[in-house]
């Protein structure tokens, strides 16, 4: 007598799942790394670059070289050549002074940074490729100019930020003048063979100034 088989049951092959395949946009990020990072690094060399050529900070103290001016043209005369003498030394007391004044005006400092950033990181080293949503809507890049145009304007006129820079610049330029034309000028010994200075910021050089400029007018 042969025994039954149990019946074989019918396996129905699972259906493959497909996997997810990967996310063919990948994040990337807020703004041009390879451009901020060159901004940076520009703007450190060039720091450095004139932080070199300041003169001894002892030489600019030296209170044996304090007199009087005989006469207003000749305080003219004093501050014209001791700024080119020491427009380094100048420039880091001026530095200082508007950073002290940030730093004691916390919301103002606060106004400032946000403002900086917001140029950099919404406009100056965003993708050109990944314009600005906000609430559904593109932004264009000369939409995002007009309001951080509006935004600038703001925060510099409209909020402290103005007044402690200007009152911080003004008692830096006072402070700068008062030294420049009590500080007797005949033992400095100015190099002839510099260039003549076009500005308060020439020495620094022209890449890292022209290089927002630049990053603008291929966006407009």
């Amino acid at each position: 007598m042969a025994s039954s088989a149990p019946p074989v049951l019918p396996i129905s092959n699972p259906q493959t799942v497909p996997s997810a395949a990967p996310s063919s946009v990948e994040s990337q990020p807020p703004i041009a790394t390879p451009a901020f990072r060159n901004f940076i690094n520009q703007i450190t060399e060039t720091v450095k670059n004139g932080l070199s050529k300041r003169r001894p900070w002892a030489e600019l103290a030296d209170r044996s070289a304090l007199s009087k001016p005989e006469s207003i043209s000749d305080a003219a005369v004093r501050i014209r050549k001791n700024y080119s003498y020491f427009k380094v030394n100048y420039l880091t007391v001026a530095t200082a002074i508007v950073g002290f004044s940030l730093v004691t005006h916390p919301f103002s400092l606060v106004f400032l940074l946000c403002l900086l950033a917001s140029w950099l990181f919404l406009y100056l080293f965003r993708p050109t490729d990944q314009p600005i949503v906000l609430f559904g809507r593109t932004f264009s890049d000369r939409e995002t100019l007009g309001c951080l145009i509006l935004f600038s304007i703001f925060v510099i006129f409209l909020t402290d930020v103005g007044s402690v820079l200007v009152s911080a610049m003004m008692i830096g330029v006072a402070l700068i003048c008062a030294h420049g034309a009590f500080r007797a000028p005949e033992d400095l010994f100015l190099d002839e063979q510099e260039p003549a200075a076009t500005g308060f910021l020439s020495f620094l050089g022209g890449a890292p100034s022209s290089a927002a400029p630049a990053v603008i007018a291929a966006r407009v």
